[in-house]
């Protein structure tokens, strides 16, 4: 009896854990196709999963930050969805290029115009976004996704450091650190050994063009050498003839 009440109380604390661990693994996240790094730009895919048995994920809007707004906002196109970008305002304007912008991409709505994401399976949302704030290490999106049955999350609550995960977190992007030392050095060094390997095969050409010189000019040395001795050969061969008749 007592073996038994055990393993229905350990079932029931297994079933509480997983009811309770189910939010952390499937809720709407956002990760960087590679690096996303401070000041530059990056692909991010908003993970969408479907939570529900009985209903299929039909829409999604996620908001883009305010407080660091991003001059440049592209989403892929996703097959089977339509998409929206909502452009506002800015409180302070944003440099880019050069140029001062008032207004921005602040939100992007994808809606399903079919099944959407159904029961057991999950979609990527690719967005191209830059330039990168540096003077933050994340990024925060919140986001509503909403269901076939008028069913409405909010992926909207922010996890506070330290403290345990929220019910429904909001996604957040986690940006690197600018590396100064990067793309722009690695071109530059690219560059300069382009440039190397261009020297060298000018200087193997020319060397290539003053041998090729070279050569023709011995050539025509040993030639006008040959004719001389010729030339001196044929004279003695005619004093020596004359000799000898001479002798007779």
């Amino acid at each position: 009896m007592k073996a038994s009440r055990i393993a229905a109380a350990g079932t029931v604390a297994g079933a509480t854990v997983l009811v309770l661990s189910a939010p952390a693994f499937a809720h709407v996240s956002v990760q960087p196709e590679g690096e996303a790094a401070q000041g530059g730009y990056a692909v991010v895919d908003f993970k969408v999963p479907n939570e529900r048995d009985n209903a299929s994920t039909t829409k999604l809007e996620v908001t883009l930050p305010t407080d660091h707004p991003l001059a440049s906002v592209m989403p892929q196109p996703v097959q089977g969805w339509e998409i929206k970008t909502t452009r506002s305002t800015l409180d302070k304007p944003i440099e880019s290029h050069g140029e001062k912008l008032t207004e921005a991409v602040t939100k992007v709505t994808w809606t399903a115009t079919g099944d959407g994401i159904e029961p057991g399976y999950f979609q990527k949302f690719p967005v191209s976004l830059g330039a990168l704030p540096e003077d933050t290490d994340q990024l925060v999106f919140k986001a509503v996704q909403t269901y076939s049955n008028k069913e409405v999350v909010r992926w909207i609550e922010v996890p506070q450091e330290g403290q345990e995960e929220p019910d429904t977190p909001a996604p957040v992007l986690e940006l690197a650190a600018a590396d100064g030392s990067g793309t722009h050095d690695a071109a530059a060094s690219s560059g300069s050994e382009a440039d190397d390997t261009e020297a060298a095969a000018r200087t193997t050409e020319a060397a290539g063009d003053d041998s090729g010189g070279s050569t023709d000019t011995t050539a025509r040395v040993l030639g006008i050498v040959g004719i001389v001795v010729g030339a001196a050969g044929v004279a003695y061969g005619v004093l020596a003839g004359r000799r000898r008749g001479s002798t007779a």
